[in-house]
């Protein structure tokens, strides 16, 4: 989580906090407590062993152990770990799910002509 932290932390919620709202930012952020609503960020996204979310998250990297319920768009790669619990709907770039994850999920994987409609509005010059 080195890319998008701040004074070289990601952006934490505690195990003991509940979060009822949606985030917005640029940065990385692990959840070890509980959010019920939305994270959008373009940096990654880590859900603690002891980590919640209801909701939706948007971002470019999710590594998950807690557990997941809701709508989830990884634009690069979502790593499951063996505690993790995943339900709901994914849309992904890779998947990396490790031995005893849990994945009870519609999931669909981005194609590369899904990055090539992204760049096909971006001129090209020599």
């Amino acid at each position: 989580m080195k890319n998008n932290e701040i004074n070289g932390q990601p952006n934490r919620i505690e195990k003991s906090t509940i979060i009822t709202g949606d985030i917005v930012s640029e940065a990385d952020f692990r959840i070890d407590g509980t959010l019920e609503g939305s994270i959008k960020t373009s940096g990654k996204v880590v859900i603690g062993k002891d980590g919640v979310i209801n909701g939706v998250i948007i971002c470019s990297f999710a590594d998950i152990e807690g557990k997941f319920n809701g709508k989830l768009e990884v634009k690069e790669s979502l790593t499951m770990k063996t505690s993790s619990q995943l339900e709901g709907e994914a849309v992904i770039g890779k998947l990396i799910v490790e031995s005893g994850a849990i994945f009870n999920a519609k999931c669909s994987m981005r194609s590369s002509s899904d990055v090539k409609s992204i760049n096909k509005g971006i001129e090209k010059t020599a």
